[in-house]
């Protein structure tokens, strides 16, 4: 008898790490791409931009400057709840859609594969996580975020990275800000 209640504990805390386990693989998806897409911004801010010009003698070119990107539309356009989105692949579709100095093109981002979030980049405005704790960057900033609701309850897990101008140098966030991580 005792040993079946030893197995029966045994199995109940496998289940258990398997469905962390599995939770935590899920989780990583949203942590990586927020991660890939602060970095992406930190590149196109040190690129510097300037205008291309014909000087005559004695002219200065106008100075270059740093930029960030501006907001790119949402991937998928709502929460995803349960499942996996698809991104589309067509022209200004999706990961493709912007400018070269806005959104998912500006960066350089794309993903291809099924996501179970909905990733997000502001610019100036619009931010996810100051409302749940999270840095708030600030008018001259940005947040790369991404929203999800992996069980389908319509209780959603946030993972926001920000970035802010600060005597003309970014300065990201120390680590992805996390809320309900597995909600």
């Amino acid at each position: 008898m005792i040993v079946v209640a030893i197995i029966g504990v045994l199995a109940a805390l496998a289940f258990y790490g398997v469905i962390r386990y599995l939770a935590s693989a899920r989780t990583a998806e949203a942590k990586g791409t927020v991660g890939a897409i602060s970095q992406l911004s930190v590149n196109v801010f040190e690129r510097e931009y300037a205008e291309s010009e014909l000087l005559g003698a004695g002219v200065n070119s106008k100075p270059a400057v740093n930029y960030l990107c501006a907001s790119a539309k949402p991937v998928p356009d709502a929460v995803v709840h349960g499942v996996k989105y698809q991104p589309k692949s067509g022209a200004n579709e999706d990961f493709h859609s912007g400018t070269p100095i806005e959104g998912w093109q500006c960066l350089g981002f794309s993903m291809s594969t099924p996501i179970y979030y909905q990733y997000l980049y502001q610019k100036g405005t619009g931010y996810v996580s100051p409302s749940l704790g999270g840095p708030d960057p600030g008018t001259d900033g940005f947040e790369a975020a991404a929203v999800g609701d992996l069980d389908a309850d319509n209780e959603v897990s946030t993972f926001a990275r920000s970035g802010t101008i600060s005597n003309k140098r970014l300065r990201l966030s120390t680590q992805v800000f996390v809320h309900e991580e597995f909600e």
